[in-house]
Formats: structure tokens, sequence, C-alpha cells
């Protein structure tokens, strides 16, 4: 079946690669948009290129507007989301944007209460969800608080904060309040909106998610339920592989539905758990709202593609019935899983399901280009780094061999 009203998937990278893959394989046509026409993902055959100006903010809704009105006019196109940045603009403006494409998010309370991690634990507290306890710090007169809670702990930032990401890491794992203060200290005159919350014991694949797409009606659409086997950095980093998680499906399906009703969430939306070593309880860790997760892909691969669910959804197609395939397909960046199972002395195939398909992120046959760019990226820097090496005077030039 040939659709003719296109997809817009804002931000490319892995996340905007994935969904553009996903909705080209039930023959949607798709416009990638993102700020760097060089990035390996905008070279894909699954969706048309298109550079924008930045991917929020105030320019993000004048291109918005502006391609509405001329390259998309008369088609009204599905906007997907990729970037947290992007949901909050999208949203600040969804009554000007609305009239250019289709999107469902939550309202603009819920989406701004969400996506900061101290409105999350307030809300999950008042629903009686299962979370660990949390203490926000936005000044030095905090930090005495800290003795309350018990170690080790996460320190990470409240919300995404870009001069934040630039000097520290995405996470902090932390044995000691003495520790917690000293890091907390550094990082309040940077960003001056910090939590730090109780660590939940157990492996990286003891990390689970429960991916969603919720319609205006609020019933759910599509859901998948999976599980990470490795992170990268090992602990507090983003996935590095994962996998169809279908033995606790019924039991987080049920457990994220719950909460996103309650919470009135509507559109794409995702939950991440970690089931705890100890008590083998399964608790809550962050919500995505509004966009795609990172590792969205791995649901397609496994058999619920929850992109094409969100623009059956918007144009009131039906969405097909969707199941979990019976051979496991792996989801894998391939260097950063590298990285995360050579630092923890494992083998790269450990964690992997015995008979289970390993797909590369990035890297596919049948769409090569992104894969071939960012290899020619890899060797073009690996030869300026060499070169800035050899020039006399350079730092690396004094150094002895």
């Amino acid at each position: 079946m040939a659709f003719d009203t296109p997809a817009v998937v804002l931000g490319a990278g892995v996340n905007g690669l994935g969904v553009a893959r996903s909705l080209a394989r039930m023959q949607v046509p798709v416009w990638l948009l993102d700020p760097d026409e060089r990035c390996p993902a905008m070279q894909t055959r699954a969706a048309k290129p298109l550079k924008v100006s930045a991917s929020h903010g105030e320019t993000l809704v004048e291109e918005l507007v502006r391609l509405g009105a001329a390259r998309f006019s008369g088609s009204r196109p599905v906007l997907l989301l990729t970037q947290e940045e992007s949901v909050r603009t999208v949203s600040h403006h969804r009554d000007r944007l609305s009239a250019f494409y289709r999107f469902s998010l939550p309202s603009r309370d819920v989406v701004d209460t969400l996506l900061h991690k101290q409105g999350f634990q307030r809300v999950a507290e008042q629903l009686g969800s299962p979370i660990p306890p949390l203490l926000h710090v936005r000044t030095f007169a905090d930090l005495p608080a800290l003795d309350n809670l018990q170690y080790p702990v996460v320190v990470k930032p409240g919300e995404r904060h870009t001069e934040y990401a630039r000097q520290f890491k995405k996470a902090y794992r932390v044995p000691s309040a003495a520790e917690a203060i000293e890091l907390i200290r550094r990082v309040l005159p940077v960003m001056a909106d910090v939590v730090v919350q109780e660590w939940i014991e157990g492996p990286d694949s003891n990390i689970y998610f429960c991916l969603q797409y919720i319609n205006r009606q609020g019933q759910v659409a599509g859901s998948f339920t999976g599980r990470k086997i490795r992170s990268w950095p090992p602990q507090v980093g983003g996935t590095a592989s994962c996998v169809a998680a279908p033995e606790v499906h019924d039991e987080l399906s049920a457990m994220t539905a719950r909460f996103f009703r309650d919470a009135g969430v509507i559109g794409m939306a995702g939950m991440e758990y970690k089931r705890d070593a100890y008590s083998r309880e399964f608790r809550m860790v962050e919500p995505t709202i509004g966009r795609t997760d990172y590792q969205e892909e791995v649901a397609t691969l496994n058999g619920v593609n929850l992109p094409y669910a969100a623009y059956c959804s918007e144009l009131d197609f039906p969405f097909p019935a969707s199941a979990v395939t019976k051979r496991p397909v792996v989801w894998r960046v391939r260097s950063e899983d590298v990285q995360s199972a050579a630092i923890q002395n494992q083998r790269i195939t450990q964690g992997y399901p015995r008979g289970g398909r390993v797909v590369d992120a990035l890297c596919r046959w049948h769409d090569p280009v992104p894969c071939l760019v960012q290899g020619l990226w890899r060797v073009q820097r690996a030869l300026r780094s060499r070169a800035s090496k050899m020039m006399p005077g350079s730092q690396a030039a004094k150094c002895k061999p």
C-alpha cells in the first residue's frame, strides 16, 4: 500500500534514521530534517533529506511554518520528533504548528512536568508508582539534605542543558555523600538544576523499557517491551545494544499504560525501568514523552512498528495488530557495544539471545551510504589527529616515543 501524506521526521542521528527506516518499510514517504546536512543518517535512501537551521526554538518554528506553507502545502504531514528540545518547542507552539502538521502531544503542562526529572518524580509518587527517592538540588543550601539519602546514588541534570553537556557526563554513579557534594559544587555554577536519586542495584542487562504509542482517545495503539544488553558508558550511559523482552511484556506494558493514562499522556511515549538485583522488583527510571526513543527501531525489527502506528493513528487508518517476532533481533550501535563489552571484559556476543539475529543501528546492506559516510568521517578524524601530532611544536610532537 502506497501513501500520499508524507511523514516529517525532525532530527537525524541514530534515532531519526531508525524512524525513517521504520516508515519507509511501510512505503510511507519520509522527509528527514536536521541542521547538519552532512550527518550520516541524512544520506539514507529511506528518506529525503532537508536541512533546517535549528532543531528547537523560534528558528525551528519559523522554518516549520515556512515549509508547511510551501513545500508541504496541502499535504499536512505527520510530524515525528526525536529530540527532547524539539518536543518542548513544538509543545509550546502547538496551536500555530497544528495548522500545518499532524501530531499528538499531551497538554503543555503535562509535557513540561514530565520532561523534568523532578516533575516526573512528583507525578510518579502521587500515582503510587515504584520509583526510588530523589532529591532536587538548586542551591548550595540544599546540599546538607544529601545526607538523608542511601548510597550509592546517581547524579544527573534535571533536564537537558547545553552547557552542562559540554562540561559533564550524562550521569554519575556516586558512592558517598561527600563525593556527591564535591561533584554538585562543580555543577551548580554551570547549571542550578541537579537531581540526586538513590541507585538501583543491578547490571545494565537489568534495564528494561516499554515503548508505546497512545492515540488521541487515550488507547494504546502499539506497545513493545525490550531489555538492554549493554550501555555505553556502562551503568550510566545510553543503549549500546538491546533486544525484545516478551517474558515481562504483560507486566511492564500494563504498568506503563496505567501510568501514562493517569498522567494524561498521549502520542509517542516510553518508560525505562530497572529490575532491582535484590528485591527483583521493577523501579521506574525515567519517561520519554512526545518523541521516539533512541532505540525505537528495535521495536520495528521485532515486529512492532510504532512510528507506523503513529502515522496510522494521525490519519485515522487502521493499524494492523502486531506481535513480537519468533526469532529475536538484537539492535546495537556496534562501536559503542564493542567498547562496552571490552571495558567489562565480556565477549561481544555475551548477552545476545541464542538463535537471534543482530542488526546494526547504522550499517545495512540495503541502505549502505550512512555507514560508508560514518566510516569516511572516522578515517578523516584519524588522519587529522595523526597530522596534528606530527606538526612541529605540537604538544604531541614534544612527547617521548
